[in-house]
């Protein structure tokens, strides 16, 4: 989920934003949504990249980085969650964020935490699915380019070594026979 350090939340502003690139003026972002408005966001803004967030925890570790808790709100709810944060109750969203991450932090994880959570994976799942993208796959297919590419390798040297061999022992078999006839005379 590397594709996290470029999206943000801006503070005071709905949704989710694709970050593009700095400039001298603060930075230039895009929504995350049908309209693709690039704007100016000012170096005062509060930007909060998602790579950066966490969910709080009970337990030995003090929070769960946000990419962590959507990759299990994928593998338990797929592309989208059908949980209306609107219309919700707070019992509804506390069972689903029990569901997702049981050992969340009831105290200071508040339900329009919740909402958050779950808005901005339907954001990012409908604007943004490469973000899902598991980290073992992207390294599965690393790995398998990376095998082929050895094994391409072991076979050339396979190859050039089964074509030195038989000169070698020719070689060695010339030098028994210069040192024999060396000595015979």
């Amino acid at each position: 989920m590397d594709l996290l350090k470029e999206i943000a939340n801006i503070s005071g502003k709905s949704g989710l934003y694709r970050i593009l690139k700095p400039s001298r003026a603060g930075v230039i972002v895009e929504s995350l949504n049908e309209k693709r408005e690039k704007t100016m966001i000012g170096p005062t803004a509060r930007v909060s990249v998602l790579k950066d967030v966490s969910v709080f925890t009970d337990g030995a570790e003090d929070s769960v980085p946000l990419a962590d808790v959507f990759m299990q709100i994928n593998e338990k709810y797929g592309n989208e969650v059908e949980l209306d944060t609107k219309t919700a109750s707070d019992k509804d969203l506390i069972e689903f964020m029990n569901d997702v991450l049981p050992e969340f932090d009831r105290s200071r994880v508040y339900i329009s935490d919740i909402k958050k959570i779950i808005n901005w994976y339907n954001l990012l799942s409908q604007y943004a699915p490469e973000a899902f993208v598991a980290p073992a796959e992207a390294a599965t297919e690393e790995t398998t380019a990376e095998e082929t590419a050895t094994v391409d390798t072991a076979t050339v040297e396979t190859a050039e070594t089964e074509e030195s061999a038989p000169v070698e022992a020719s070689d060695e078999a010339e030098a028994k026979g210069g040192k024999a006839k060396k000595n015979k005379a």
